[in-house]
């Protein structure tokens, strides 16, 4: 999004900010049938058009779009390491050529070029002989402006942003809501309006104007903020609920009425920083923004917070002016942390339009570490309504936060902005729904800059579990491959093998191994001195015995209502297993990540998180990764190693 609304103070000392960000990145993933296509640049799935055609056999660009397979795949590490940058650097390679479902196993990476003149990147996360998924980024996809009359393409819950089609993406009686677009509204006033000015919120502002229309019923949006691509206003308390639509009038000339369904509750919460939660410590009122928890400001367990959202559900407040009364949502809430619940002393109205607050206590027995899931769920005529999922840092006492597990901790999350020389050695083995099993080495070596945006993204403490539900990404940063010589990786008994540069990905080196013992053992990494990276040796431990996923059958057919229980035996002591899971519906795609101890030998994905995916068929997957290895050479600032086991299989969300 290019814009979030926010609170910047504690509830009693109020204030209101919009933080500026760049154009959205479209993150998303879709599930593509015989004879589909995709548009990167919406999302969009179609018979016709789109950027990428899947005929069942191959993967053609459409109209002046590109694409370009990259050497070797590389799964999600090369995926993640791609940037905007790196991308657009392989412009002049990319082309309108067919990829063959040959060159397309799970894993495999594609670098594309849209329509829109957009670059995305596309990773290959199932493929059978009927049907392909692919996970993508799409750099700068919601901005632009464009001329003529106003274009609406997508309406959300502001503080949730999640698209229509999921089971909790409905627009909420007296929500902020947000309005993307091209030609909403005249250009030159960015400025976010004052709730506390004399006769409250405009509603027209910047020549645009916003109405909703449910049965007989229309009614009329005060406006926080209007740009050419982006308008923020307030849905009425008054309006109607069930199945209506929303239109933009820029100047006297109307959009196209945009389809919206209008429901009781559909909670979102603020978030920062690409996933951290936006909650003040009331032990820390005179802290810049009311005592913000942050990453080196951690909430305590036991400790009294705000949490700031909107959509809890219509108050008594006003939909225009800024109003105190303090009325509360009538509709019944539950608040998870890190999947313990919350005790709630305040549920509803902030001061601002639209707006919406708990107050609650951190419970005593919370997990702690930087990124703990908060969930909020709504409970509307017996039914469960998830919030999306953001996560908090919680430490005891406060302080820094810190994941051990994960070799993190606040300072360095907050520092992410330098530049970072590092180098990551991988030993993997991947079972896909077939069956088939791959094992792979890969060697990383980058100089990363700007780094942006830490946050959660996809990544949980120990114990918890996301939601991937939202369509816009966070910034990125870019990064620059270094020379690291000739590298051989050994395993248990066996003889070097040498890892094969990727002439596309300087930086990148992969190899193909045989096979991975299921006693585990050693896998040994040696690198002769490149031009930039010195010397190295590293090393993967692999356990006795490897992961073994025990009821794999459970996960065939998933009853959401009721959550999924997985079981395994073996993996690494002391380290973490990841289950997650996605599943399709028509146009959405949605994901759940959870991170469980490995000594636990079994982990239930909530049913509140299994609910906010639609109801559909996907995959779901259970992987070990072993821990941390270090190691040092010359021209690296950080040099890690390890290595990861990982099982898929097709499942029906019911």
């Amino acid at each position: 999004m290019r814009r979030t609304l926010c609170s910047r103070m504690a509830w009693a000392a109020l204030a209101l900010g919009l933080p500026i960000a760049a154009l959205a990145d479209l993150s998303a993933t879709k599930t593509l049938t015989a004879t589909q296509s995709l548009n990167l640049d919406t999302g969009a799935t179609a018979s016709s058009g789109g950027d990428l055609l899947w005929n069942g056999s191959s993967l053609t660009p459409q109209g002046t779009a590109k694409a370009l397979n990259v050497p070797g795949g590389g799964g999600s590490a090369v995926f993640d390491s791609l940037t905007q940058s790196t991308i657009q650097s392989f412009s002049s390679l990319a082309s309108a050529a067919s990829i063959p479902s040959s060159g397309l196993p799970v894993g495999a990476v594609v670098i594309a070029f849209t329509n829109g003149g957009h670059a995305a990147k596309v990773l290959v996360t199932a493929a059978s002989s009927s049907s392909i998924t692919l996970q993508f980024t799409t750099y700068g996809a919601t901005g632009g402006g464009g001329g003529g009359g106003p274009t609406i393409t997508n309406v959300t819950n502001n503080s949730s942003d999640i698209p229509s089609g999921f089971p909790n993406s409905g627009l909420t009686q007296g929500a902020l809501i947000k309005i993307l677009g091209s030609s909403l509204a005249d250009d030159g006033d960015a400025n976010l309006h004052d709730s506390q000015a004399a006769g409250g919120l405009p509603t027209t502002l910047n020549g645009a104007k916003v109405t909703v229309t449910v049965g007989a019923t229309t009614v009329t949006l005060a406006l926080y903020y209007a740009t050419p691509t982006q308008i923020d206003g307030v849905l009425p308390s008054n309006t109607p609920t069930g199945s209506g639509t929303l239109t933009v009038t820029h100047n006297g000339t109307p959009s196209a009425a945009f389809t919206i369904l209008v429901v009781t509750a559909a909670p979102g919460i603020t978030t920062y920083n690409n996933g951290t939660v936006v909650a003040q410590d009331f032990a820390r009122p005179s802290d810049p923004y009311g005592g913000l928890v942050t990453f080196q400001k951690s909430a305590p367990p036991d400790g009294i917070i705000t949490i700031w959202g909107s959509g809890f559900g219509a108050t008594g407040n006003s939909d225009t002016s800024y109003d105190v009364s303090g009325h509360q949502t009538s509709v019944s809430y539950a608040v998870y942390i890190g999947g313990v619940s919350a005790a709630i002393a305040y549920k509803g109205a902030a001061p601002y339009p639209g707006v919406s607050i708990f107050v609650l206590t951190i419970p005593h027995d919370v997990p702690t570490g930087c990124y703990v899931p908060v969930a909020a769920v709504a409970t509307v005529n017996g039914n469960s309504i998830v919030s999306n999922i953001g996560t908090l840092p919680i430490k005891a006492g406060g302080g820094v936060c810190s994941d051990p597990q994960f070799g993190i901790n606040g300072d360095q999350l907050s520092a992410l902005g330098a530049s970072v020389k590092s180098g990551f050695l991988f030993v993997s083995q991947s079972t896909d729904t077939s069956a088939v099993v791959s094992n792979n080495a890969l060697a990383v070596f980058q100089q990363s800059t700007g780094v942006a945006t830490p946050g959660g993204g996809s990544v949980v403490s120990i114990g918890g579990c996301i939601l991937t539900q939202t369509i816009n990404g966070g910034s990125t940063g870019t990064s620059t491959g270094l020379n690291a010589g000739t590298i051989t990786v050994t395993g248990p008994g066996g003889s070097p093998v040498t890892l094969t540069g990727i002439p596309l990905l300087p930086g990148f080196y992969q190899a193909t191994l045989s096979s991975i013992p299921s006693t585990g053992g050693a896998y040994v990494f040696n690198g002769t001195a490149g031009s930039q990276v010195g010397a190295f040796t590293g090393t993967v431990n692999f356990p006795n015995p490897l992961l073994a996923w025990t009821n794999q059958g459970a996960a065939a057919n998933v009853a959401r209502s009721q959550g999924l229980l997985t079981t395994w035996t073996g993996g690494a002591p002391g380290s973490y297993v990841l289950i997650s899971g996605t599943s399709a519906s028509g146009s959405v795609t949605g994901g759940f990540t959870c991170y469980a101890p490995q000594s636990a030998l079994q982990f239930t994905v909530p049913s509140y998180i299994l609910l906010g995916l639609p109801h559909g068929t996907g995959t779901t997957s259970v992987q070990n990764s072993t821990n941390l290895t270090t190691f040092s050479a010359a021209g690296l600032d950080f040099g890690a190693a390890f290595g990861n086991v990982s099982i898929q299989v097709n499942s029906n969300y019911n």
